[in-house]
């Protein structure tokens, strides 16, 4: 009997539009015979079934259920592609196991950590996982730029501390454009974390639970034609993506052990994709997302189809994990 599956997409972030077109592309890769997809839109006005003719029908939140012509739809699992809040760090991963359905992304604990950038770090580095320095300010705390940069130094970057796809991030080159890029971070977060510049090779990747196994995708380099792997350069074409990366034998073992690890110190599950920077010959770990963006161009469906895994079948192992690992 094929399982009723809710793709969950949108969100309340500004990452909205790239999370409905990554729920489109698991909507039409996900394998028919086995499942009835429902793309389902998460936003600030109600959550609801969107259907083909683009009929909008509401989400009862309190069992997750919907309603279509007097018939009672429960769901089987749902697909969890929210970037942002509420599906990336931890909101609709708790909603979910409250009520007691699975869903694909992992727990509701490591969403809320690795989407607090300065936590996840902070977590990491009494394991020794190398970093950027980093420099942290709320909202409303005195700014002493002297202080940041004496910590720091230029360049740096400055970060909204939960935010993603690059949104209210600012590489700032001097002291004059430190004060701006600080009010463009608030606009997206009221925490902020600055971190120095790491030059070398950065590379993406990707770590999933495939058949069971914590599995190291191939790694991807990036190379971007602006400043850094912002906006333009993640959705606009403005970089390169080199799957697989242009690393030595040895710095490929390194930075995939390193990836590995990670993912096992944070008991993650489901998909993962880390960001790296080789300074000074070593990988310094930049961030983790835990619902990474999967449009047609995202990084992670190439690193699975240079694995071998076709999107269908990525699709059906991570629906059929969080099935079968639901407690």
């Amino acid at each position: 009997m094929k399982k009723n599956i809710a793709i969950l997409m949108g969100g309340y972030s500004s990452e909205f539009d790239i999370s409905i077109q990554s729920g489109n592309v698991v909507y039409k890769h996900i394998d028919r015979e086995a499942y009835i997809p429902y793309r389902v839109h998460i936003t600030k006005d109600g959550w609801f079934y969107v259907s083909d003719d683009n009929q909008k029908h509401r989400i009862d939140k309190n069992d997750f259920s919907l309603t279509i012509n007097d018939s009672k739809i429960i769901f089987d699992a749902a697909f969890n592609i929210v970037h942002g809040t509420p599906g990336e760090d931890g909101l609709l991963q708790a909603y979910f196991e409250l009520i007691g359905i699975p869903q694909t992304a992992c727990d509701f604990y490591q969403a809320a950590l690795t989407f607090n950038k300065r936590d996840c770090i902070s977590t990491l580095k009494p394991y020794g996982i190398p970093t950027a320095t980093n420099y942290f300010l709320n909202k409303g705390d005195n700014i002493n730029t002297k202080a940041i940069l004496d910590t720091v130094g230029l360049p740096c970057f400055v970060k909204a501390n939960k935010a993603g796809s690059s949104y209210g991030v600012s590489k700032v080159n001097t002291e004059a454009e430190l004060l701006p890029a600080i009010d463009v971070a608030y606009k997206e977060d009221d925490e902020i974390i600055i971190e120095s510049f790491l030059s070398g090779t950065e590379v993406s990747v990707g770590v999933i639970t495939y058949k069971g196994k914590d599995t190291v995708l191939p790694i991807t380099e990036i190379v971007s034609e602006n400043e850094f792997f912002d906006y333009e350069a993640k959705y606009l074409g403005k970089s390169q993506e080199i799957t697989p990366a242009r690393l030595s034998e040895e710095d490929t073992k390194k930075v995939q052990d390193l990836a590995l690890k990670i993912y096992q110190i944070l008991k993650m599950k489901g998909f993962s994709r880390s960001e790296y920077i080789f300074h000074n010959g070593e990988p310094h770990f930049v961030e983790m997302n835990t619902n990474p963006g999967f449009s047609e161009a995202s990084i992670l469906p190439q690193q699975a189809l240079a694995a071998g895994i076709s999107l269908k079948d990525l699709l059906t192992n991570t629906i059929e994990e969080a099935i079968l690992n639901y407690d």
